[in-house]
């Protein structure tokens, strides 16, 4: 069966309903539940597998927030660094000239650094009027310095949240998936093992025969169908084991092309195309047209490559059987 995909954000929902609630008739004696028909378990398994697709992405998304954030906090901890030791050299000339200020002027040592906040006596010292424009540079300075390093100091500890709360959602998200695993499992025992997803349907031509394609295309093609049977893993980029962007992204880097790494960069990555006009290479996405949680590579003959979920190996699967009923866009890369 198909669904019509829905455009925008809203695909991206995540089912909530459990399987023992499918097709549930409580009794007015709340005694009983009726097992789910043949229709209402591959829905409730579709639903599923788009689940896993976005929580997948969302775990993506999050580990690249978690590492921008990594990376931000390393560079802001360098500046911070360099600014201390900026202070530490410069402390030493600010001592001297908040003794001269102590011995050669009417205001006492105390009021001069300490009649306010440390900003504040630093510019108290730089006003007098006897102190010459080297040293009132110098002065300047060091409370430019200052300054500095209390924003480097608030930057970095906000960066250091950032980085920890992305990682707590990639965590999060893997955590709903591997419930959702175990219930798509159980799913699957209903409908006598036949995944809806991957099911070859009659006509839908082609069966495996491999399409020729020319150049990098050819490259990107022979890569993907090298890492069928490998396993489906979360957040994968090989060479082990991938998830769906993750291979498109490391079979498109045989042709030297540099993609984003989520579906929802990827499907900006190139040019839109209509669905009767794909070609061999070209990304299928699925599920949303602005916000996908799904892609594969169109291999021809009405199929594709992808990793669908980590209940399975990557795998080449036709279109027809359930991926057109979700698909939501198409881009050539290049």
């Amino acid at each position: 069966m198909t669904r019509n995909p829905v455009n925008g954000g809203a695909r991206r929902r995540f089912a909530t309903v459990g399987f023992a609630a499918l097709g549930a008739v409580v009794l007015s004696s709340g005694v009983a539940a009726a097992e789910p028909t043949a229709e209402e378990a591959q829905e409730r398994y579709e639903q599923l597998q788009e689940e896993l697709s976005g929580l997948n992405e969302a775990f993506n998304q999050a580990e690249e927030d978690h590492e921008t954030a990594q990376a931000e906090l390393e560079e802001l901890q360098e500046r911070l660094t360099e600014a201390e030791d900026e202070l530490e050299e410069m402390s030493g000339k600010v001592a001297g000239i908040a003794q001269v200020a102590y011995t050669g002027s009417p205001y006492s040592m105390f009021t001069v650094l300490f009649g306010g906040s440390p900003d504040a006596a630093l510019q108290n010292v730089a006003d007098l009027d006897f102190l010459s424009e080297g040293q009132q540079d110098v002065l300047s300075g060091y409370i430019e310095e200052v300054e500095l390093g209390e924003r480097l100091h608030a930057e970095a500890a906000e960066t250091e949240e950032k980085a920890a709360q992305a990682l707590d959602e990639a965590e999060a998200a893997q955590g709903r998936g591997e419930e959702a695993l175990e219930e798509q499992a159980e799913v699957l025992e209903t409908l006598g093992g036949v995944d809806p997803t991957s099911v070859e349907v009659a006509g839908s031509g082609g069966g495996g025969t491999e399409v020729a394609a020319s150049g990098d295309v050819q490259a990107v093609l022979d890569f993907a169908r090298a890492q069928i049977g490998k396993p489906y893993i979360w957040g994968g980029t090989g060479p082990d084991g991938y998830d769906c962007s993750g291979l498109v992204q490391a079979a498109w880097a045989q042709a030297g092309v540099s993609l984003p790494r989520t579906t929802y960069d990827q499907v900006n990555a190139g040019t839109r195309i209509s669905r009767d006009q794909v070609q061999p290479g070209d990304l299928l996405f699925f599920y949303s047209e602005s916000a996908p949680s799904h892609v594969g590579i169109y291999s021809g003959n009405g199929r594709m490559i992808h990793g669908s979920n980590p209940s399975k190996p990557l795998e080449e699967v036709s279109l027809a059987a359930y991926w057109d009923g979700v698909f939501t866009g198409a881009v050539r890369v290049g």
